[in-house]
């Protein structure tokens, strides 16, 4: 997100004379949001949506299916349960892919029913098609599927067309065995074995979700480690708990082909490694990247040019090179989550109109929705000491907890990062049960610059998972308290733990 925006040469038009102040392309979570903010200004306002439902990859075949998908396998499975009912406890047994994808329609029929009623009230009009630049301030919209197509003029233009899966050429891809994120709802059998390769967020999130249904899981990834912009002791707990559900992992391994074979009646699919190794299993799931979906756009034509990887350069309020232009969600890179694709949104369009607002940019949670749930928000540890901050840290474990007995999870924990001398809050790492809920606890705290003291003071509902916080608090507290006095500690203002 480096880019510097260039100065508008074209001579500035009347606002009047433009079919739109704002058109919106793409209806994506940055769009959707982006659509409604320029409603709130009063500016009149189009989005364009190639497809024929609302909400792009997130509500279709994203964020909303995925994890609608793994909350379903939960409740079915009797996951949640096992550690109270014993690992061969399951709420229905003989589980089909037709059981999960029925929570998981009724969800997607849902968001889109309220994404669209959102855009009529605002009175943003929705044009049906794809768009393509045929200038820095005027758009085709439809008509490369033989249909009617409208000429569009704006004044200011956000491009939200998210991303598409990236397809490895060494893989030969079937939609059927060998496979991508995207076609994944489209599989009509749960298979009894399954490779994912690609082990980022996407990849992990459905790896956990088929070990949790009982389908045996191998994890290929090229890396050393998984994911790591999240907290160490974080990854280790998740991949101890994956081991646990019969995961084989396989990390520092590039893979050298996919494809299917005959093995008597039945078709499977043989995994070749670089390292020479090879297996088989019943069906492959490639999670390899995505490509910003800028395939079509005719970005040239407006004075754009995307990456390798299809992705806009913007600046730190979301102008591409040409200013009135603004880029906004995956389409941009990292982080490429839906919560900051929406606040992106928001903030380009109130920019676009010299709308004053502001934000928490480095204070945005990440919630990964493996089994077990991941959430942090702050710095790490390992981000911490390469600064070299002074922290210490203050850590509670659901078993630990009433509430974690209560519910089955006594593997989950929170931690809590601080500094030594100023006691500020830090960072928050949580893995368990409930996590991208209870972060926001912490991410608050955070927000408005609080102390690790702030939940020794608080009186949590009892019992709750938010009471880790307090025992964290207490935790962190008393480590401090056990420093040598020579140790550069106001010990006189610590709090009584």
């Amino acid at each position: 997100m480096a880019a510097k925006s260039k100065t508008e040469t074209k001579p500035a038009v009347d606002t009047v004379s433009y079919d739109y102040e704002l058109l919106i392309i793409g209806s994506g979570p940055g769009g959707h949001r982006a659509a409604i903010q320029g409603s709130k200004l009063g500016k009149r306002v189009a989005l364009a949506e190639k497809n024929v439902l609302m909400g792009g990859v997130c509500v279709h075949t994203g964020t909303i299916p995925s994890k609608t998908l793994r909350e379903a396998a939960l409740h079915l499975t009797g996951y949640r349960e096992r550690a109270i009912y014993g690992a061969s406890y399951t709420v229905k047994d003989d589980i089909t892919m037709s059981d999960l994808m029925q929570r998981t329609h009724y969800v997607i029929n849902h968001e889109q029913d309220v994404l669209c009623h959102q855009l009529q009230r605002n009175g943003v009009d929705v044009l049906a098609g794809g768009a393509a630049f045929i200038d820095a301030h005027t758009v085709k919209v439809g008509g490369d599927d033989g249909g009617n197509s409208r000429i569009i003029t704006a004044e200011k233009i956000v491009i939200a067309t998210g991303t598409a899966t990236a397809k490895d050429s060494k893989i030969k891809f079937d939609g059927e065995y060998i496979f991508t994120s995207d076609e994944l709802l489209d599989v009509t059998k749960i298979p009894s074995s399954i490779t994912v390769i690609g082990a980022g967020v996407i990849g992990l999130e459905y790896a956990t979700i088929y070990a949790a249904i009982g389908t045996r899981v191998t994890l290929v990834d090229a890396r050393p480690r998984l994911l790591d912009f999240i907290d160490s002791e974080v990854i280790d707990t998740l991949v101890y708990q994956m081991r646990q559900n019969r995961m084989t992992i396989r990390l520092g391994e590039s893979v050298a082909a996919v494809e299917t074979f005959k093995d008597g009646d039945h078709e499977r699919v043989r995994v070749l490694l670089e390292s020479g190794k090879e297996f088989a299993t019943e069906k492959a799931l490639v999670s390899v990247g995505r490509m910003g979906a800028t395939e079509g756009l005719r970005l040239e034509a407006a004075g754009i040019t995307a990456d390798d990887r299809g992705r806009l350069k913007v600046n730190e309020n979301f102008q591409t090179e040409v200013d009135h232009i603004y880029a906004v969600g995956d389409v941009i890179g990292f982080p490429s989550l839906a919560s900051t694709s929406r606040e992106q949104g928001r903030l380009a369009v109130c920019h676009a109109f010299d709308y004053q607002t502001d934000s928490m940019p480095s204070l945005f949670p990440y919630g990964i929705y493996t089994i077990p749930e991941i959430s942090v928000c702050g710095k790490t540890e390992e981000e911490l000491t390469e600064a070299g901050v002074p922290y210490e840290i203050g850590k509670a474990t659901y078993r630990e907890i009433s509430r974690g007995h209560i519910i089955g999870d006594e593997d989950g924990f929170l931690k809590l990062l601080f500094h030594m001398q100023t006691r500020e809050l830090l960072g928050v790492h949580i893995i368990g049960e409930g996590a991208s809920e209870l972060v926001h606890i912490g991410q608050a705290v955070m927000g408005t610059g609080g102390k690790i003291d702030h939940f020794i003071k608080t009186v949590f509902n009892y019992p709750t998972l938010a009471e880790c916080y307090k025992v964290a608090a207490h935790n962190g507290i008393n480590r401090l308290a056990q420093l040598p006095p020579s140790a550069d500690v106001d010990r006189e203002s610590l709090p009584v733990s």
